[in-house]
């Protein structure tokens, strides 16, 4: 069912509120500093809550920000503090949080789709406009409004993720109640999901348009466990309106995630969690080898992750199984990142490394595919350019980071990839493969050089660069793929 008339209702009854954040919406203040934000009513540790992180009051999910700091007047700099809690009742039981974001970015990449060309340049614009309006201590309702800008040279056909002129990005209301210790919550509508391992599902914030589901999600959260179940369908985007960002029939995403807070005690003092998920994916028009066909593919598997120390650790284990037309899915994803912190400040470097292994083999025929799939991962995690994807894919990736300022942090990388299987073919994010790449049997991919910067010039402010030369090596180059760079900036100013 389309989510139009929903998305419409919710739009209405809070829209009227919506005006009032006209003025000044960029000026930049610390009020996130004054009042850190926190997972929305849950005593299970907001770091490993599901809804990913906050970092100066802001998260990437805006509704996961709590400003009732805000409602102290004595806490606010300017007029764009009291957006962040504007009461709507004599008691502030009711209130209101607005929030926004202006993104102005570039992109140049040299030889595109890694073929001989002209350079491309991608001159993007985002712009989101958010409300989330509390009704007591246990309910809210959340829309979210995004636009997506482009131009710029040798674009093709821009995708709809990077061009829309509008789009209810979310739209949602959501609901707890605590019995005992244990918070019980639901959240219908359409929304951001997050909870797992971030290369399994993002919200892909790289994109200018996020990736979003439609559907329910339930939640129960104590104080050191936790399970999450949810029944959602993609949201499929046009590039005009608000009408033609409908719910994806074709595609359905489900399952649990639970969670375990490891005891602080434990390693010396430690802040780590362990979350089992198992997840299906069933897809009505999957395609692997030029084949379209249905999909039903489960993900049984964990992830670790927290602090121990000056110890960082990203740890996931997944087993796929399932069918593909008439073929049986047996696949394999481990992904292994760690980072050590030389120096007891928390702008020390830090040096890491992640090793990582995703099955591949059987998308070009074979009674099984192996080919490992990522539902809605992180697609820049290989690849600034999204050349590189975890199917088929071996990567060992060193790493540092260094912060030379307080506000800046700069990460360096070189990365190494090879395919798992050689009778199979390289992949790129989308999951499409570089043609005819299967038909060599060359096992190294390429050598990824990629450097980033993020300059925090306030809470509200911030500054990134990225470069990447991707080295494009002989399982790409006998398919007569070439090597490229990659250089993006952008400018992000947030309420």
């Amino acid at each position: 069912m389309m989510m139009g008339s929903r998305l419409r209702v919710a739009t209405a009854l809070i829209a009227p509120y919506a005006a009032l954040a006209a003025s000044g919406a960029h000026a930049q203040v610390s009020a996130g500093e004054k009042a850190p934000a926190t997972e929305i009513a849950t005593s299970y540790p907001a770091a490993g809550g599901g809804e990913g992180a906050n970092t100066n009051g802001y998260n990437l999910s805006r509704w996961a920000e709590d400003w009732r700091g805000m409602a102290d007047p004595a806490k606010r700099n300017d007029p764009l503090d009291r957006l962040k809690f504007l009461p709507l009742d004599s008691n502030g039981d009711v209130y209101l949080t607005l929030s926004g974001e202006l993104r102005l970015r570039m992109n140049h990449t040299t030889n595109p789709n890694l073929r001989e060309s002209k350079a491309q340049r991608q001159d993007i614009t985002r712009i989101v406009g958010g409300a989330d309006l509390h009704v007591g201590p246990h309910l809210r309702g959340y829309v979210e409004l995004a636009h997506g800008g482009i131009s710029g040279v040798e674009l093709g056909v821009p995708a709809t993720n990077l061009r829309n002129d509008l789009v209810v990005q979310q739209a949602f209301v959501e609901g707890d109640v605590n019995v005992g210790s244990v918070q019980l919550g639901a959240r219908y509508g359409r929304q951001e999901f997050t909870d797992g391992p971030n290369l399994l599902v993002s919200q892909r914030d790289n994109n200018t348009i996020r990736y979003t589901l439609n559907g329910i999600r339930l939640w129960a959260k104590g104080k050191t466990v936790r399970a999450d179940l949810f029944d959602l369908k993609p949201t499929a985007y046009g590039d005009l309106g608000t009408d033609d960002d409908v719910t994806d029939p074709a595609r359905r995403f489900s399952g649990v995630s639970l969670g375990f807070a490891v005891p602080k005690t434990a390693f010396g003092g430690s802040s780590l969690f362990v979350d089992p998920f198992f997840w299906r994916r069933k897809n009505s028009v999957g395609a692997w080898g030029g084949r379209i066909g249905p999909a039903e593919r489960f993900f049984a598997g964990v992830h670790a992750y927290g602090d121990a120390g000056p110890v960082t650790i990203d740890w996931t284990a997944n087993h796929q199984f399932g069918t593909y037309i008439d073929q049986r899915i047996d696949a394999w994803q481990f992904f292994v990142a760690q980072t050590y912190r030389v120096g007891k400040a928390k702008t020390a470097p830090r040096v890491g490394v992640h090793f990582d292994y995703s099955s591949g083999g059987g998308g070009y025929g074979g009674r099984t595919l192996a080919n490992a799939y990522a539902p809605f991962g992180n697609n820049i995690y290989y690849s600034y350019q999204l050349f590189l994807t975890p199917s088929n894919l071996v990567t060992v990736a060193p790493n540092v980071t260094v912060a030379p300022a307080k506000s800046l942090r700069v990460t360096a990388e070189y990365a190494l990839n090879w395919r798992a299987n050689v009778t199979d073919a390289v992949y790129r994010a989308s999951g499409a493969p570089f043609a005819g790449t299967q038909n060599f049997r060359a096992a190294r991919i390429a050598n990824v050089s990629r450097l980033q910067a993020v300059w925090a010039v306030t809470p509200r402010v911030s500054l990134t660069g990225r470069y990447e030369h991707l080295d494009a090596g002989p399982a790409l180059h006998d398919a007569g793929y070439k090597s490229s760079d990659f250089l993006a900036g952008w400018i992000s100013l947030r309420f």
